[in-house]
């Protein structure tokens, strides 16, 4: 049987993206949380914000790394293996992703350096500023791609002639009707998804009898972000999701799995989508409920699958679990988020070793989520590159099947090394913990609103 070109391109595209997408997710959470350990540290003078400081930093240099190795080839694999897209949406998509490189990328690098090695060699105040900055870099990066991906979802200040789309308005390109709300979301489910991380690493030490000080401290600035972040990432995927049921009513419907436009629908807690028989199995439904988180009235219509021709609807089935798999894993993290918040208050959390056994169970959670809602999303969209202007089998290079299987065989195979090596030096330094010189208490006075340098004479705890 003769390869897909097709398939097999958005096949490696998925794959290389969803691989990428996971270091990006870490390093945007992270960066956050420097700012906010660092800046503890300068206002109270607290070392131990500082050793809290220095150990993630080392992790976060680790995933950043691998964010940019990753990232660099999506370009050129969008170029060769999706030509013709680019040449229709060179006009629109390629300057909003130069604008990435020109302030994030050069932002990030600019500060880069002076963050990961400038500690001991600059003042406080312009040490926090380079965190700060590649931090806001962190951000500008999300802003512009998010922006240039939400343009395929939702198209907006375009005009298209002769198959080429060009720019009428930059401000309703960049500020498309559903780039609010998945920049919110994505920021989101990155703090989110990193808090987790960071909680499930200071669980393992406290199983373990190691580092007690330093996983106490810090859990207690992750558990109230997890407390506030959970919930939110709730309200923002509900607006989400109105946003999409407003601009793509056929994603909404597969994500659903309401096959019949109808007044009152259901919500399928579970079910087995037949895209042939156009129907689903083993249903087990809320009566009316699918109108009111959708519609927000009990008797709200819903549009459903058959209200389009058979070729304009996605893989239902995929949509269908991806999307559950995504709500499923964020209730899980509302409640684990919740019940730290309650033994944290009680004075029972290092005691709690069940709840901590959990916990440093829930490192992969957030970026399980992550993928899920991707895979959600941009599954979602199909049959279009760009939504119904455009679709994907008008968007594939001419490339053989034999070609793209050949280069998707060469992706695995060195990503897969590359995970295997990032897990490996990530667990280094999770096993080694904070360096045994870091963890002497500093204790210098506080210098944010201070013009003296801190103190960084050691002293035994």
């Amino acid at each position: 049987m003769e390869a897909d070109p097709e398939f097999l391109s958005r096949l490696q595209f998925a794959f290389t993206i969803g691989f990428h997408i996971l270091f990006p997710t870490f390093t945007i959470g992270l960066a956050g949380l420097l700012v906010v350990l660092e800046g503890l540290w300068l206002k109270t003078a607290d070392g131990i914000y500082r050793v809290a400081y220095r150990f993630w930093l080392k992790l976060f240099a680790l995933s950043f790394g691998m964010g940019v190795v990753t990232g660099v080839v999506l370009s050129y694999e969008v170029g060769a293996n999706f030509g013709k897209f680019s040449a229709a949406t060179g006009n629109v998509l390629g300057p909003l992703m130069s604008y990435e490189v020109l302030t994030a990328f050069f932002l990030e690098a600019g500060f880069l350096g002076i963050m990961l090695f400038g500690m001991e060699r600059v003042g406080p105040r312009l040490h926090y500023f380079a965190t700060v900055m590649v931090a806001l870099g962190t951000l500008i990066s999300s802003f512009w791609i998010l922006s240039a991906n939400s343009w395929m979802h939702t198209p907006a200040g375009f005009s298209l002639e002769n198959g080429v789309f060009s720019v009428e308005s930059w401000w309703d390109v960049i500020f498309n009707p559903s780039f609010p709300y998945r920049l919110l979301h994505m920021l989101n489910a990155s703090y989110l998804t990193t808090t987790f991380v960071v909680a499930s690493i200071c669980a393992w030490y406290l199983l373990r009898d190691r580092h007690a000080l330093f996983a106490t401290r810090t859990l207690k600035v992750v558990i109230p972000a997890m407390v506030l972040l959970a919930p939110l990432q709730i309200l923002l995927g509900d607006l989400h999701g109105l946003n999409t049921l407003e601009h793509q009513p056929i994603k909404v419907a597969a994500m659903e799995g309401h096959w019949e436009t109808q007044k009152g629908a259901p919500l399928y807690l579970f079910a087995i989508p037949d895209q042939e028989a156009e129907e689903n199995h083993f249903e087990i439904a809320i009566p009316r409920l699918g109108s009111l988180v959708l519609a927000h009235s009990l008797d709200g219509e819903v549009t459903g699958l058959k209200s389009v021709d058979e070729q304009d609807r996605p893989l239902v089935w995929l949509v269908f679990f991806s999307f559950r798999i995504m709500v499923g894993i964020g209730m899980v993290m509302l409640l684990l988020a919740w019940s730290g918040l309650y033994l944290l208050r009680k004075g029972r959390l290092r005691d709690s070793r069940n709840y901590l056994r959990m916990l440093s169970l829930s490192a992969p959670l957030g970026f399980i989520a992550v993928l899920a809602g991707w895979v959600t999303t941009e599954a979602g969209r199909q049959p279009w590159t760009v939504q119904g202007l455009m679709r994907t089998s008008e968007s594939v290079s001419a490339l053989s099947g034999i070609e793209v299987l050949f280069t998707l065989t060469m992706f695995v195979a060195v990503y897969s090394v590359l995970l295997l090596v990032f897990l490996g030096f990530m667990w280094i330094q999770v096993r080694t913990g904070p360096n045994d010189r870091d963890f002497m208490v500093f204790r210098p006075k506080p210098v944010l609103f201070s013009r003296q340098k801190p103190n960084t004479t050691l002293s035994a705890s």
